[in-house]
């Protein structure tokens, strides 16, 4: 009944394409979809009922993190060599999405776990077993002592002490405002250990409560947020508290490369949060859609109306790729994570706000009601998502971090342009052939420079010109892949302007945080994730399904992004709008993940009661 009614809406007939098979390293998230259930059931404990009523108390979501324990997810937290059953970034961002399209405020709350990656990345093999232990075994969760409320994220200002005593160290300070501060048990400290005011005199210590003198530490009280209204977002005071030398991670001086080495891991995963975000507002906003009867039709046949739509799932698939890719790399080019994490931290959240933004105008008034419609979950939603390029460096922060190396990336490009590239192309396709098996995670290999190089980015000229000599035998139309060529030739023609612009700027030296700067550091970005689409696109193309192949997509993303870059006056066929409209509603319509991996969600149990009752709340909310 659901599926006949919303295709006939969307796509005029019913979809007959066959989805791929999936890949080994997303059954994990299936299983754990199946284990939570359909989220529209009020009797699941995920499910947006409890989750909006959580909200509305401001109450911290305990029920929903012990179902994540139920499930064993804090296993997938520590590496398989310690005994867990992490074996890679892309699996685990994979899961984080099915928890995070749920609810924002359990995976945030729970993905405190993250911050075990500082002892994964500098702790010795004692700290390591130790920290295994406690998340296997326990419901112990460690959580990011970083921020101070009068420096924010200028961690070299930071002001909590930590003086060598006889034992261990005594951490005098507060930290504010942490996320689970109260309720941790493991709290990842940075305090100085040095009078100096440099980048040396930080050092990192991974506490255990159960280790410290009640006395001698307390929590402030608990903040309230805009979103994540049930996070205990707090703070945690240090008095002249005597914490054990076994605490300290790495040596003396080396806190704040291990806290930006962390980040390099925890920004790139910042990225399923956004988009598990923003296919919940998707998916409740193409509900809407297809029942809501307006000038004789349903919201989706208004031609705005439906642009919007078919726009939020191609912003989607476009940092799908960068997300997916991104993940991937941190097993295969982890050097390069000053570049790639900044990148995608900032890119990511930011286009997905705004398509949820976007979506907003397609609800209409809906949007602002905090219940009825799927219990109301789609502003918080909107309240969460908007979060998300806040945490592990803001939006601003990631635009500097790219600003500052982005002399050094263009010459590496051009010095490296015409020489052998055999390594970087095998790099490139195990990263982005989806079936091509990753390495172990190694997090030492995080550097804090990327010293100019950043594979996508320097594969974007190989992969125009993979497209540029493909052939109307290759499997593509005629006239798209003419499209498509076209549309790659002018981002080949974007990466020389901007190339142009960056001389410009180390000419004129722009100073760091200029605002001009910033922008050279969007364009960037835009460009790494027009490579990342049509890398992803090449290397997948007889691995994914008929939709991806087919390459429509493609060429509707990369004049998306092209439009970021450069004014672009380009009539594309109307056809190939049809074809994303038509896979979102075939994706709609058999619960899959708004994807390039279309993985089964759990099933819509639609009841003749439950329709007649939110056909009742749709009247009287009319």
């Amino acid at each position: 009944m659901k599926t006949a009614r919303i295709q006939k809406d969307l796509a005029g007939e019913t979809f007959g394409e066959t989805l791929m098979e999936l890949p080994l390293q997303y059954r994990a998230s299936e299983e754990l979809e199946a284990f939570l259930g359909d989220p529209t059931n009020p009797a699941n404990v995920m499910s947006f009922h409890n989750v909006m009523m959580w909200d509305e108390q401001e109450a911290f979501p305990q029920a929903a993190v012990d179902e994540l324990y139920r499930y064993g997810m804090n296993h997938y937290y520590v590496p398989a060599a310690y005994g867990g059953r992490f074996t890679s970034y892309e699996e685990f961002q994979s899961l984080a999405r099915v928890a995070a399209r749920r609810d924002l405020t359990t995976a945030i709350t729970y993905s405190t776990l993250i911050w075990s990656t500082l002892i994964w990345v500098g702790g010795n093999e004692q700290q390591k077993h130790r920290l295994a232990k406690l998340l296997r075994w326990t419901k112990d969760a460690p959580t990011l002592a970083y921020s101070e409320e009068q420096h924010g994220a200028d961690l070299v200002a930071n002001d909590m002490k930590a003086v060598k005593t006889e034992g261990g160290y005594r951490l005098s300070g507060e930290k504010w405002p942490i996320n689970r501060a109260t309720r941790s048990g493991i709290v990842a400290v940075l305090a100085k250990t040095s009078n100096q005011r440099d980048t040396r005199s930080l050092s990192l210590f991974m506490l255990e409560k159960r280790d410290l003198d009640p006395a001698q530490y307390s929590n402030p009280p608990r903040v309230k947020t805009l979103g994540l209204r049930g996070c205990d977002i707090s703070g945690i005071r240090f008095h002249d508290c005597l914490v054990p030398e076994s605490s300290l991670v790495g040596a003396v001086g080396e806190g704040l490369e291990l806290a930006l080495r962390a980040f390099q891991v925890t920004r790139t995963l910042c990225a399923g949060l956004s988009l598990a975000a923003v296919d919940t507002a998707l998916r409740v906003t193409v509900d809407f859609a297809v029942k809501r009867k307006l000038y004789g039709g349903t919201v989706f046949t208004i031609p705005i109306a439906r642009r919007i739509l078919s726009d939020a799932f191609l912003d989607i698939l476009i940092c799908d790729c960068m997300a997916t890719a991104a993940a991937r790399g941190l097993h295969v080019s982890t050097e390069q994570f000053s570049v790639w994490s900044a990148v995608v931290k900032y890119f990511v959240p930011v286009t997905l706000e705004r398509a949820t933004q976007q979506l907003s105008v397609v609800l209409g008034a809906r949007h602002f009601i905090r219940e009825r419609h799927h219990a109301g979950i789609f502003q918080k939603m909107l309240r969460d998502g908007g979060v998300v390029s806040l945490f592990d460096g803001s939006t601003q922060v990631c635009l500097h971090a790219l600003g500052l190396q982005l002399r050094h990336l263009v010459k590496t490009r051009r010095r490296e342009r015409d020489g052998d590239d055999s390594s970087r192309r095998a790099r490139l396709t195990t990263v982005f052939a989806l079936d091509e098996t990753l390495p172990v995670f190694d997090g030492t290999k995080l550097d804090l420079f990327s010293r100019g190089h950043d594979d996508v980015m320097q594969g974007l000229l190989a992969a125009v010109t993979a497209i540029r000599d493909l052939h109307d035998t290759d499997g593509v139309e005629p006239a798209l892949l003419e499209c498509l060529q076209y549309l790659a030739s002018l981002v080949a023609e974007a990466l020389h302007d901007f190339d142009g612009a960056v001389d410009e700027a180390a000419t004129a030296g722009l100073h760091p945080q200029s605002p001009e700067l910033f922008s050279l550091a969007a364009r960037y970005a835009a460009l790494h994730a027009a490579s990342a689409c049509m890398l992803m696109w090449l290397h997948n193309r007889a691995r994914l399904d008929a939709f991806f192949a087919d390459g429509a997509w493609l060429v509707l993303a990369l004049e998306r992004l092209l439009g970021q870059l450069r004014p672009l006056q380009l009539q594309l066929p109307e056809s190939y709008r049809q074809r994303i409209a038509d896979r979102l509603g075939q994706l709609f319509d058999e619960d899959r993940l708004f994807s390039i991996v279309p993985l089964a969600l759990a099933k819509t149990e639609v009841t003749a009661d439950s329709i007649r009752k939110e056909d009742r709340h749709e009247r009287q909310c009319s």
